[in-house]
């Protein structure tokens, strides 16, 4: 019988290339997520019964102990990027990897593959990369040979930075940004896939690892980057972050007074990651250690940003027929 692989939050943005990849390699996949039903695009990943969603509350031991049950290698990429209800950074990035470390421990299972971030840090302002650190020592603490993985900024077709910003440019000649100079060296989100697939194939390989991809620039920088291909012109605005921190105390005042109808923009725990640049380190394992080739943005953003075009898919037929008036 083929080998199962247990993927918390396998449907989320990196769960679900995760979920692919280890289908394809003939394993057993289950994806234990919050909501089963809203998971079930997952199952064509491979044959008839090979890939399963499954409800698990990451919070819970009984939840992950279920989910972990004949599991031969587990892989965790549930994360969040503000508290929400119970889902505070704490529960999720803090207690939530211990947990399944610890379990993982005692029912056997092989290898785990845990997803953390550049920038986690114990002694960091910001309560995300704080948890984050958090986290990968309560994995540690279990599972002294666990696969840690540490990607920067990930990008992709269904990806929350390059999206949303690209979305944001069709509404005015302006671009508010915050933290425009702080570096950030972006992965392509199948790229960390296939170093998880390393890490779950392989369970000699232990570690940290950072992961970024071949392009370091400014947030500035990759938001020019964007705007030309999607072929629009918008002043690129940085907020310092004197006013950025008021700011994002007003959004998430008024966000908690609505309960949540309003969405704040930026909170002020995302102002706090801003402010530190967010690239591998020189001294740190990456990619090429475990045998990835990282992919330019170049070769990927054209595929799924074009939607963002004035013209949308028409562009490049416009642009063509324009050569063919001034000939």
């Amino acid at each position: 019988m083929s080998k199962l692989v247990t993927i918390f939050g396998g449907s989320g943005f990196l769960g679900r290339y995760v979920a692919q990849r280890m289908a394809k390699a003939g394993w057993r996949v289950r994806v234990a997520v919050r909501n089963a039903n809203e998971a079930i695009y997952v199952r064509p990943y491979g044959a008839v019964g090979q890939v399963e969603p499954v409800f698990c509350n990451v919070r819970d031991d009984d939840s992950v102990a279920a989910v972990l049950n004949g599991a031969d290698v587990a892989v965790n990429c549930v994360g969040v990027l503000a508290d929400t209800g119970r889902n505070t950074f704490d529960a999720v990035q803090a207690e939530a990897p211990g947990r399944i470390a610890r379990l993982c421990a005692g029912h056997g299972v092989g290898q785990l593959v845990h997803i953390s971030a550049i920038g986690a840090d114990v002694d960091a302002e910001s309560e995300y990369f704080k948890t984050k650190a958090q986290g990968e020592a309560a994995v540690l603490e279990h599972m002294a040979d666990a696969l840690i993985l540490r990607p920067s900024i990930m990008f992709g077709p269904e990806d929350q930075f390059f999206n949303r910003f690209a979305g944001l440019s069709r509404f005015g000649p302006v671009l508010p940004v915050v933290g425009g100079g702080t570096l950030f060296q972006p992965v392509y989100v199948d790229d960390v896939a296939e170093a998880v697939e390393k890490g779950v194939i392989n369970p000699t390989l232990a570690g940290v690892f950072e992961l970024g991809g071949p392009d370091v620039d400014s947030f500035r920088g990759h938001m020019e980057m964007m705007l030309g291909i999607i072929n629009r012109r918008r002043l690129i605005l940085n907020i310092p972050f004197f006013v950025a921190r008021p700011m994002a105390s007003i959004f998430g005042l008024v966000q908690a007074v609505s309960l949540g109808i309003v969405k704040a923009p930026i909170n002020s725990d995302q102002v706090k990651n801003l402010a530190v640049d967010n690239i591998v380190s020189d001294d740190a394992k990456g990619l090429a250690d475990l045998g990835v080739r990282p992919t330019a943005m170049e070769a990927v953003l054209p595929d799924y940003l074009w939607r963002f075009r004035p013209s949308g898919q028409y562009a490049a037929i416009k642009d063509s027929a324009k050569n063919l008036r001034n000939t």
